[in-house]
């Protein structure tokens, strides 16, 4: 009998849909640098669904049917109409503030706001003073000459300034889409440094701005705990304290709810407080109390089984209070803890992450198909524990604050 895997079957399953979205575009050691495992395990993962499926000994998959992936098609053809440049209306209409004038523009500026620095003032003595000079142009609009030819001198220093700028905006975007538009200026610039680019948050920021580049928000909130009040009480030993010295001491969870046209998908979570790192999770179509005993399963096993005596901090809700699920804490070393019922304070740290998860994840699209969902939640809790910079954590990624907190524990044991 073989080795059995550290991996959870939910995991392994969604880590072989995820490749296979791709649609052979992407190598199994890119997609395995996402999730943190090895190319070959995930080409050993894929080898064996392959062959269960052939064999049908599996049935189904999250592979989309012809019509949800025609629908999804042509969603995404019309988000890419709307944002192909010139299609938009007025999309071909000069730009404000440039040298082209037309009727509603610069034409009406008051005489009073050409004041000497104006650049259209400037650009408009520069484009003309070959056919009527510069003292009669400096004259008639009420500038000095001396003003006209500084701005002239200072000409190349603007315009050095100006295309660094423009290849700032360029990075910002960049970085902006690649995230799936959540960053805001925080984040941005610390993508930005942590790639060896020196440059100010508040430049950033301003340039964001003026670009109408922005992170994503979201504000609409909904209670989705239901407490059993039969079941026995469990004290509350963090009172709030969401914060934790060492890996493995403090964890916390909930659930969360994703539409899908008209039905629900529901998420579980156990997040490690010290780390912000999700380090177990379930996906199901239900909220039985195997949601929360599947996360809590796969927490420990990414942690090698090594989490005797961790607090583990969550609502009130049935699952949570299930003699199943206690049980599964009681066989790991596991100490449940509990806030009160309908507050949100007392399970901070998990409301933010999935308030942070659907703003930067799901916010504004629109599902129809559990595989797609599914596929996406998957990838976006990588993409979190991975990539995604965290403030709390000096925007570190947690795997990377992870990693410099081991290295650091090590060294001060040797030392």
């Amino acid at each position: 009998m073989g080795r059995q895997s550290p991996y959870p079957e939910e995991f392994r399953r969604d880590a072989v849909a995820l490749y296979r979205a791709a649609g052979g575009k992407r190598t199994y050691a890119a997609v395995a640098a996402e999730l943190g495992i090895t190319g070959e395990t995930l080409r050993t993962w894929v080898r064996k669904d392959t062959a269960q499926h052939t064999s049908g000994h599996r049935v189904g998959g999250a592979g989309q049917s012809t019509a949800e992936e025609l629908t999804r098609l042509r969603a995404e053809n019309a988000r890419l109409l709307k944002a192909e440049k010139g299609v938009a209306a007025g999309a071909r209409d000069p730009a404000p503030g440039g040298r082209v004038f037309r009727s509603g523009g610069e034409v009406k500026t008051p005489p009073q706001a050409l004041r000497a620095g104006d650049t259209p003032c400037w650009d408009f003595i520069s484009d003309n003073c070959s056919d009527f000079g510069v003292q009669r142009l400096c004259r008639m609009l009420g500038v000095s000459r001396s003003g006209f030819y500084r701005h002239r001198a200072t000409a190349p220093a603007r315009a050095e300034r100006q295309a660094a700028e423009e290849r700032a905006v360029v990075e910002i975007r960049a970085i902006h889409s690649e995230h799936r538009g959540a960053y805001g200026a925080p984040r941005v610039h610390a993508e930005l440094r942590s790639r060896g680019r020196k440059i100010n948050r508040k430049r950033v920021a301003r340039l964001m701005r003026v670009n109408h580049i922005a992170g994503r928000h979201l504000r609409r909130k909904k209670r989705t705990t239901i407490a059993d009040k039969t079941a026995p009480c469990v004290p509350d030993l963090l009172m709030r304290d969401f914060s934790a010295d060492a890996l493995n001491t403090k964890w916390c969870g909930g659930i969360t709810y994703i539409a899908v046209g008209s039905t629900w998908l529901y998420l579980a979570t156990v997040i490690d407080i010290c780390s912000r790192r999700a380090i177990g999770w379930s996906i199901a179509d239900h909220m039985r109390t195997s949601l929360v005993t599947d996360a809590i399963e796969m927490a420990v096993a990414a942690r090698g089984g090594h989490v005797k005596s961790v607090v583990f901090h969550t609502d009130r809700s049935a699952q949570y209070v299930s003699r199943t699920f206690a049980d599964a804490c009681r066989r790991h070393g596991i100490r449940r803890n509990m806030g009160r019922v309908g507050s949100s304070y007392d399970n901070a740290l998990a409301e933010s992450f999935f308030q942070g998860l659907k703003r930067e994840l799901l916010h504004g699209r629109r599902w129809t198909s559990k595989a797609q969902t599914r596929l996406e939640l998957f990838r976006g809790l990588a993409y979190y524990n991975r990539r995604r910079r965290h403030s709390a954590l000096g925007y570190l990624t947690p795997i990377e604050f992870e990693q410099r907190l081991i290295t650091s524990t090590t060294l001060s044991l040797a030392a």
